[in-house]
């Protein structure tokens, strides 16, 4: 099968020699003529993974309407505030007989959308049907040495999803099925923001309990939003909620948990930004996830001091005091 894949940051990179060693026609698009220069001609993402070779076989082009228009599936491995501004350039590619997948996790801060929403009212010729969020715990350092990893393909349309299934599976790349995309994009999306708190909490020298404490009430505070939009409240105890909620708030690798951390180490969120070579996507999505929660009534108080300690100085113990001091209550 021929598959484009948008965007040449690690994820989009590992996922390319994934679909590469699956056998299919790989095509990896990057933003920049000078970038995809300098992939084709190293065979090596130094920027992103280092000391991961890209096959000879997988085509790299900064040409994105040429790379989507000759493929069957397209595969979206850009960051969600940017999808909108980079699909506009394919919006008069005809998508019904192509499946898009999507990987970016996070809320398009402007407009409070789900990337299912970005891409339907961007492209207008791909039916919900060919939409599928692929997501869970799987950071591209590991799936691109080929480690064993499980994630899960949602769609409306179980014969997309079963598509998209059967061209990722591989001995160290697991597939589950999934329908509820809404579930799973607020999963990967919000996941985002408690991986903040964690950081901050390691950030301020505190230990596993607390850690530990964040995670479990901030997968209640995720499931409480989700529902509220829609989705289903087992999708928040799957590879897409808890798993992913795990691996972000744990992993050497998450950028997002980094942020957290150096923030509450007394760095000025620009700076700490500035110096990362890939996007923190809980960033903007924490702005987002608050504007939610107000809209739809819902109490989110981890998330509400995550955005205190990131936009408004607050002192990350400050803060903790203030989540311990709240009245006590029945957990469920």
């Amino acid at each position: 099968m021929k598959v484009a894949v948008l965007g040449a940051g690690g994820w989009g990179t590992a996922l390319s020699i994934l679909l590469h060693d699956n056998k299919h026609a790989v095509t990896l698009w990057a933003y920049k003529k000078e970038y995809a220069e300098e992939l084709t001609n190293l065979r090596e993402n130094r920027t992103y993974l280092h000391g991961v070779t890209i096959p000879r076989e997988i085509a790299i082009t900064c040409d994105i309407e040429a790379a989507v228009r000759q493929a069957d599936v397209v595969v979206a491995s850009i960051p969600s505030q940017f999808l909108r501004e980079q699909l506009k350039n394919i919006e008069n590619v005809n998508f019904r007989k192509k499946i898009f997948v999507n990987t970016a996790k996070g809320i398009e801060a402007a407009t409070l959308s789900t990337m299912s929403d970005v891409v339907s009212s961007t492209m207008k010729s791909c039916p919900p049907e060919n939409y599928v969020v692929l997501s869970g715990p799987s950071h591209a350092e590991e799936v691109s040495r080929r480690m064993p990893t499980a994630i899960v393909a949602a769609s409306h349309h179980r014969k997309s999803a079963e598509t998209i299934q059967s061209i990722f599976m591989n001995p160290y790349f697991r597939v589950y099925l999934n329908r509820d995309v809404k579930g799973v994009e607020l999963c990967g999306a919000l996941k985002n923001v408690i991986a903040l708190a964690a950081g901050m909490s390691d950030g301020a020298g505190y230990g596993d309990n607390t850690k530990a404490a964040l995670m479990t009430r901030g997968m209640v505070e995720i499931t409480r939003l989700g529902e509220a939009l829609g989705a289903h409240h087992k999708t928040f105890s799957g590879l897409a909620g808890m798993g992913d909620l795990i691996v972000t708030c744990m992993s050497r690798y998450s950028r997002n948990r980094f942020v957290g951390e150096q923030v509450a180490a007394g760095r000025k969120l620009e700076e700490v930004l500035s110096e990362i070579k890939m996007v923190a996507e809980g960033v903007p999505t924490a702005r987002a996830a608050q504007q939610l929660a107000a809209n739809h009534g819902v109490e989110m108080p981890i998330m509400e001091q995550v955005n205190k300690v990131l936009f408004e100085g607050k002192d990350p113990q400050s803060a903790v005091g203030d989540l311990m001091r709240r009245p006590g209550k029945d957990e469920y």
